[in-house]
């Protein structure tokens, strides 16, 4: 079993395979987050991929299929960086499930958030040297990592539009925080979308096939789409796909059930959303949403990244509940209850985030 290298603090939901997050706490000192903290989502065991054999394969609709070593990207293509915030579709599910139970997902927190600085090729440069087909529509991605929950157990996978894939912002990754990037985190070479869920951001990807349609693959053409609240046997195709992050936001400091002395209290957060749009505004609350005091919002490192947040509120003695709810770009506002955005899934779970604390 190879090492994912994290935090001894992390909240492990799964050993194997490996799937984790750091406490909420650990992500509000850096807007870019240590390769230690950074989450890790995987369904199936990191692939134990040779760097010096490793071939990219680029192939179905294009004039020019390729097969591309690390050397090859490295030498052909010019490197180019990204700092993105990635965002697993479940994270904050345990809101969710308090609401109503979602038998057989993990229980994530508001921590299967984190950003990073990426580098390597560019997608789009690869597909133009590929000479991608215009009546081309989808990029899929493919990987070795076999997971078993899918029917029938295949390796991983998903896609992206053409649209998206040809935007300069997309990357063949082999660099993560300035250092090589870690075999947990994907190595030699990952997709980063900035922007989409963190599933469409392939780890290990091995095969890049130009489409007039979606991957068939089971984690896009069944897992990770939304489903009615009232789907009882979903099938491939039910729902929708899922890209584009949802805004979202969460209180990092204070943790849920701190005590804090009574009074002027410190509270520290994130905000995101995903493409386009950027966060604009972020209120925090500790009477119920009577008052809302307009937190201050840290410098935005990039147009595909998080934004840091702080406000200070009072609070009395006895048990609060701080809540917070962001504004982005599009001036959407994030939906007040968890039971609103309910899904079979637990996926995006947008709704605004709280934390109870006691005030002595």
């Amino acid at each position: 079993m190879i090492s994912p290298a994290k935090r001894d603090d992390m909240l492990v939901h799964q050993s194997e395979p490996y799937n984790a997050e750091p406490p909420r706490g650990a992500l509000a000192d850096d807007v870019v987050t240590p390769i230690a903290a950074f989450y890790g989502r995987n369904h199936g065991t990191f692939p134990d991929t040779d760097a010096a054999t490793w071939r990219l394969c680029v192939g179905g609709m294009v004039d020019r299929p390729l097969e591309l070593s690390l050397d090859d990207l490295r030498s052909r293509f010019t490197r180019h960086e990204e700092i993105a915030t990635l965002q697993c579709a479940g994270n904050r599910r345990a809101g969710l499930m308090a609401v109503h139970d979602i038998p057989g997902q993990h229980p994530w927190g508001p921590g299967a958030t984190s950003t990073a600085r990426w580098a390597g090729a560019r997608l789009a440069d690869v597909l133009d040297a590929a000479g991608l087909d215009p009546a081309a529509t989808d990029i899929a991605f493919d990987a070795p990592d076999v997971a078993d929950e899918a029917d029938p157990p295949q390796g991983f996978g998903g896609s992206i539009g053409v649209g998206k894939a040809t935007a300069g912002e997309v990357l063949l990754a082999w660099e993560m925080n300035g250092e090589p990037l870690p075999v947990a985190h994907g190595a030699p070479v990952r997709v980063v979308v900035p922007g989409h869920i963190g599933a469409r951001s392939v780890k290990w990807v091995e095969t890049i096939t130009a489409r007039d349609r979606p991957s068939d693959n089971f984690f896009q053409a069944t897992a990770y789409r939304l489903l009615p609240a009232d789907t009882k046997d979903p099938g491939p195709g039910d729902g929708v796909a899922l890209g584009a992050v949802a805004l979202n936001s969460e209180i990092l400091r204070p943790d849920d059930g701190d005590e804090v002395p009574a009074g002027p209290t410190a509270v520290t957060g994130y905000a995101f959303a995903g493409e386009d749009r950027t966060i604009i505004r972020v209120d925090v609350s500790a009477d119920g949403g009577d008052t809302w005091v307009q937190a201050d919002l840290d410098e935005q490192l990039g147009p595909w990244t998080w934004r840091l947040w702080h406000a200070t509120v009072d609070v009395p003695a006895g048990r609060t509940t701080i809540t917070a709810r962001a504004w982005d770009s599009s001036a959407a506002l994030q939906p007040e209850h968890p039971a609103s955005v309910w899904n079979p899934k637990g996926y995006v779970n947008n709704s605004w985030p709280a934390v109870t604390v006691t005030g002595r």
